[in-house]
């Protein structure tokens, strides 16, 4: 090469570039950057490479080159910039099309990522990286169809590519086809025993298909090989949240924020795990961080909406819903879904249809809209969902665990209100097994624990107590019982008075006594335990610290109703620590009250109601413990309400609950289904009208179906067969 550098080469290649003292062509310089990036020597790379654009500025390999370096070093902004001049170049390759695409993608340019990456594959068809890429783009824009025949085109021309069987895993898993998802990720692992994003994908994959130990090892594999493996942490929490494990959830998020705190996905996550715990300020404020990293992200507004909600801030959760429901989310429908169980709760029932319906146009496929749907309304013969419902679960076209288990019981409550029987419990007891093999339960160990709480609380607890009166509070009313045996309805009459306040379901008194500590700080057990604390007179920490959770509810009211039905479990050390509050307890026909909670999938944890024969042991057992709290407890702070009483005689009953509750009769107690105060139960839509008696009795036109049912109750053996 001359050394006269002052002669302008004809070539630019010939250009030279002064480098380690020598000087030596942009092709040579070029060729020694790449050895030095491949070798990880980033720094003599770059100063190759800004070299090579003193001698030829707009050098296209130069800025790909330095593109993917400030990839590397995190700089995506830089990065982008240096790759499109690079694609500026007449001769510019395929690859660099696709790399630009890949970052655009990375950056959320998607429309800027497509365009590159079809631009990319029309220069060479070949390019395995540029499908795949553009497979990916396609995928995150909902494109699944193109995406689908991207991928499948890169498995087809390089089978042991093992990342492109796990993207095509990806698509499969957004098109619902959830065995094909599965065998995707098989075989990635297959290919790539310790690809760790595979396993983090499988994990989540598992647990759609309710397989939640799997679910769970998965994850924790893919962290073992990837500790900083953001998903797979993220995937762990979801699998211990659908077993009702929130705690375990809370400790996997944790560990993820520690080491990225920023995490939006994270953030919103918790959010929901603490949403859950009743902690609500802390998720409020977790959800609004998730907002401030991700504010283009659905799933964060729709945290800090689900936390508003929970909070009474109607309004602002409103907004919260609409925003997330206009934008991109892991389940693009669940800001409409969340805006319509709003707008049931504060009986604006028409909105929430619409927002259903508009839930279905997103994704005609929701399981959670048509569950949500079903709910709200009394369901005709002629009405479409239910062909469209069949169809999604009869061509498979749902294969999620929890969407076909949805299904099963909205289907169920379709065919009820339609009056086929048959129909309504093969779907019911579907959905019911499919319920049931989430979650671990023990009848015989349930029944034991019932009966110990009878023997830690008798009688002579009661008559021996040194808790003070004067130090107590009138202001808690407790309404207890099973689930579905009318505990809302007593609640919305006693809410409808001027001087009381309705705080729904309440659960402070399970955090509170499954908190208490010893004195030396170990935790106490329920029973015993807590009844060992009462008896040293230390009932005043229970007492004081249920004051502190629900005197905020009160305002100016007299009375505040916490409507927990599984309280019964709590009712002497109610009476114990709270002497002047007062317990409503809520009966109502065994059978009708285990059928109305079979027909239901809900949203807490009732684990006794997937299974006929366990529902009625638990029955016996609870109703074992209310016969000992009533033999117990002072009748002037104690009774019990019929539910068929109250429909047969509301005003007698209604004035009675009064009365008991130490308050001046309201007329506005017999309008209860004018309110418009939320309801937050699986029973809003009932106790929005007026008193109806078609529900006492019921059980009896079902009874052919209820055979295990009834005879655990220990009921006349049922006629016909199921």
């Amino acid at each position: 090469m001359s050394k006269n550098s002052s002669q302008k080469p004809k070539n630019p290649t010939d250009s030279p570039v002064a480098a380690q003292n020598q000087n030596m062509s942009i092709d040579q310089a070029l060729a020694m950057a790449y050895g030095h990036w491949n070798a990880g020597q980033t720094n003599q790379a770059e100063l190759l490479c800004q070299k090579v654009l003193v001698a030829w500025p707009g050098n296209s390999e130069a800025l790909h080159l330095l593109g993917l370096m400030s990839h590397n070093w995190g700089n995506l902004d830089l990065a982008i910039e240096y790759l499109r001049k690079a694609c500026q170049s007449p001769r510019a390759p395929a690859v660099y099309f696709s790399n630009l695409a890949e970052m655009c993608r990375q950056k959320g340019l998607l429309e800027e990522g497509e365009s590159m990456g079809r631009r990319a594959v029309a220069l060479d068809s070949s390019l395995v990286g540029g499908w795949n890429n553009l497979g990916i783009i396609l995928q995150e824009e909902s494109k699944y169809e193109e995406a689908l025949t991207c991928l499948e085109r890169v498995v087809a021309m390089q089978p042991a590519y093992a990342e492109a069987h796990n993207n095509l895993g990806n698509t499969f898993k957004k098109l619902g086809q959830l065995d094909k998802a599965k065998s995707c990720y098989t075989k990635a692992l297959e290919l790539a025993p310790n690809y760790p994003e595979a396993h983090s994908n499988l994990s989540n994959l598992l647990k759609e298909f309710g397989e939640l130990d799997q679910a769970v090892a998965s994850a924790r594999c893919a962290i073992d090989l990837n500790p900083r493996l953001a998903d797979a942490y993220i995937n762990a929490a979801a699998a211990e949240m659908v077993r009702l494990r929130h705690e375990e959830a809370l400790r996997w998020l944790n560990a993820l924020l520690a080491f990225a705190p920023t995490n939006g996905l994270a953030l919103a996550a918790k959010s929901g795990v603490l949403n859950k715990l009743d902690r609500y300020e802390e998720a409020l404020h977790t959800a609004q961080q998730a907002v401030m990293q991700t504010p283009l992200n659905g799933d964060a507004h729709n945290a800090v909406g689900q936390v508003l909600q929970s909070l009474g801030r109607y309004d602002e959760a409103l907004t919260a819903f609409e925003k997330a429901a206009g934008l991109t989310s892991v389940t693009p429908e669940q800001g409409f879904i969340s805006k319509g169980q709003l707008l049931m709760e504060i009986n604006r029932l028409e909105e929430s249809g619409i927002a259903y319906a508009q839930a279905l146009k997103v994704n005609p496929r929701s399981a959670s809209a048509y569950f949500n749907a079903a709910d709200l309304k009394t369901i005709r013969p002629e009405d479409p969902d239910i062909g469209r419902m069949e169809e999604l679960l009869e061509q498979n076209q749902v294969q999620s665990h929890g969407d076909r288990m949805c299904l099963h019981y909205a289907l169920g409550k379709a065919w009820m209100d339609v009056g086929d029987a048959k129909r309504a419990f093969a779907h019911l007891d579907e959905g019911s097994r499919m319920k049931r093999g989430t979650i671990s339960y023990d009848a015989a160990a349930t029944d034991r624990w019932l009966k110990t709480i009878a023997e830690a609380f008798p009688a002579s607890l009661f008559t021996q107590s040194d808790v003070s009166d004067g130090a107590s509070s009138d202001l808690p009313v407790f309404v207890i019982g099973m689930p579905r045996s009318g505990t809302t309805l007593v609640e919305q009459i006693l809410a409808s008075h001027p001087e009381v306040q309705g705080t729904g379901e309440l659960s402070a008194m399970r955090r509170i006594v499954t908190g208490m500590r010893s004195s030396d700080g170990q935790p106490l057990s329920y029973p015993e335990g807590i009844s060992a604390l009462v008896q040293k007179g230390e009932a005043a920490r229970i007492r004081n610290a249920y004051l502190a959770e629900v005197q905020k509810f009160a305002h100016d009211h007299k009375r505040i109703i916490d409507k927990m039905p599984a309280n019964f479990l709590y009712a002497g050390l109610i009476t114990l620590s709270m002497p002047h509050a007062r317990i409503i307890h809520c009966r109502r026909d065994p059978v009708d009250t285990c059928l109305s909670c079979y027909t239901k999938l809900f949203t807490a944890e009732q684990n006794f109601t997937y299974d006929l024969t366990e529902l009625g042991q638990f029955y016996l057992s609870y109703a074992r413990l209310m016969e000992h709290w009533q033999r117990v407890l002072p009748p002037t702070h104690f009774i019990e309400v019929d539910y068929e009483a109250v429909v047969d005689d509301l005003e007698t009953q209604a004035k009675r609950l009064v009365d008991f509750c130490g308050l001046q009769w309201d007329e506005d107690c017999l309008k209860f289904h004018d309110s418009r105060r939320p309801v937050r139960t699986a029973s809003a839509n009932q106790v929005r009208q007026p008193i109806y008696k078609r529900s006492v009795g019921r059980w009896k036109k079902y009874e052919p179906y209820l055979g295990p049912l009834l005879t655990a109750l220990d009921r006349a053996e049922p006629t016909g067969k199921k």
